[in-house]
């Protein structure tokens, strides 16, 4: 590498020769100083920050359970000097062959099994505690035993919400009042969700965070190398994948696909998924039966699939890097977090999705198409606009995975320990002024 010197004569500059080798070195001096000053809370943090997890965990099959899962993984691999601990919430009937991690168990409709997972985790070595929260996973009204546990708590607690409802009841409101009230912090995925607490339910600005939702992370790959290993070769693939439940509107992808095939006969949609044990026990499979009837009415066999199973992170991965048009004509307007649409984004997808509130929020500036809610014309004339204009679509997928390398897990991971780090400051800060208090008081 060249550099210009200039001559203490005043002259024009020679050219001094400088070895590369040395340009590196000064490189990443730089570099280590700015990591040094930039990430002083990391290096803290992997000496030591222990944290807790409640939440459902697997090999519960359930979104919370798999979140939880990914963000303890992605945390762990800074944090090479602690021990994660995971409090799982599971159902009294169920027996899970838990790892080693889950060092202890909530019964969810037990209600004393709340305070005793707070004193187990008041005698451990636990810094701080991490609360997935959504109203279902937790027992009592409106999944108000969780209250139980932060009450008995004695370290700081951060609160995730995984649902913010618009119009609550009172009882959901109340909940998640008390939540906020309990919890040092509160953390949403979505700007939306921060409003709504603050417009809905009254809570202070200052005690919410925004943290988005992860995402795996994915080196793009040829679709049709994908395609030909999952024995899919020259199809178009779309898809739609996660636990089977009526609020999917997958009934509407279905009626939308006799137009497509008219357009694209070699098209095919995956629908990937179990349907939701929760679910299953109410109505057994009879959501899954009607999808069935209705390929079977509109002779779709050839053209829709269902994968009925449980699948793990690199099945679903690989379905989604085989896919070429992701679509969620999910039903619930006031939804304010996916993760399956969060991992299609962070794959590369091109994405058709209904407006729901948090599609709203991470399909804008072109990362997306929204569509009405409940209309098969909306859903086909979105897919073959897509698949009729290759620049379009292959445009909306590097804009969508370049925001999903933002949210990748290893991004997400620094942002909790970002904030645990300074949840432990602020509250050791606060008990060394009371401290300091009492001891005045004491001289008085």
């Amino acid at each position: 590498m060249r550099t210009d010197k200039a001559r203490d004569d005043g002259r024009a500059p020679y050219q001094v020769e400088v070895p590369e080798e040395y340009v590196l070195r000064d490189e990443v001096r730089w570099l280590q100083a700015e990591d040094n000053k930039l990430f002083r809370f990391l290096k803290e943090a992997m000496n030591k920050t222990e944290a807790a997890y409640v939440a459902t965990y697997p090999p519960s099959e359930c979104g919370i359970a798999t979140f939880t899962q990914d963000l303890v993984t992605a945390i762990a691999k800074y944090t090479p000097f602690s021990r994660p601990t995971v409090v799982a919430v599971k159902r009294r009937e169920e027996i899970e062959p838990y790892g080693k991690i889950v060092r202890c168990q909530i019964l969810k409709d037990d209600r004393q099994s709340y305070i005793d997972a707070a004193r187990y985790l008041n005698d451990s070595t636990v810094d701080i505690v991490s609360i997935q929260h959504e109203y279902g996973i937790f027992g009592g009204t409106e999944g108000d035993y969780i209250l139980d546990l932060i009450r008995e708590l004695k370290k700081p607690a951060v609160a995730t919400l995984h649902t913010v409802l618009h119009s609550p009841d009172p009882n959901q409101k109340r909940v998640l009042q008390d939540l906020a009230e309990l919890c040092q912090v509160i953390v949403v995925m979505v700007r939306t969700g921060r409003q709504m607490l603050i417009d809905s339910y009254g809570i202070e600005p200052r005690k919410i965070t925004m943290i988005q939702h992860g995402v795996p992370n994915v080196h793009r790959v040829s679709t049709a190398a994908v395609t030909r290993a999952l024995g899919i070769a020259d199809r178009k693939v779309l898809s739609t994948f996660g636990l089977i439940n009526r609020g999917k509107g997958i009934e509407y992808a279905i009626e939308a696909m006799p137009r497509i095939v008219a357009k694209y006969p070699n098209v095919l949609y995956l629908v990937l998924g179990e349907t939701h044990p929760g679910v299953r026990a109410w109505e057994g499979e009879a959501y899954r039966n009607e999808l069935l009837d209705m390929v079977r009415r509109l002779k779709l066999e050839n053209h829709v699939r269902f994968n009925n199973r449980f699948l793990s992170l690199d099945e679903l991965v690989r379905y989604l890097c085989a896919t070429d048009v992701y679509v969620t004509p999910y039903l619930n307007k006031d939804q304010i977090v996916s993760g399956t649409l969060a991992y299609a984004l962070g794959c590369g997808k091109a994405i058709v999705s209904t407006p729901y509130l948090y599609a709203q929020e991470v399909l804008g500036e072109g990362r997306g198409v929204l569509v009405d809610f409940r209309s098969p014309d909306a859903v086909a004339d979105a897919v073959i606009d897509l698949l009729e204009d290759p620049t379009k679509k292959e445009r909306m997928e590097s804009l969508a995975y370049k925001y999903g390398r933002r949210t990748a897990w290893f991004n997400v991971a620094i942002d909790y320990l970002d904030l645990f780090h300074r949840v432990l400051l602020r509250t050791r800060a606060e008990k060394a002024l009371r401290q300091d208090e009492v001891a005045a008081e004491a001289k008085k």
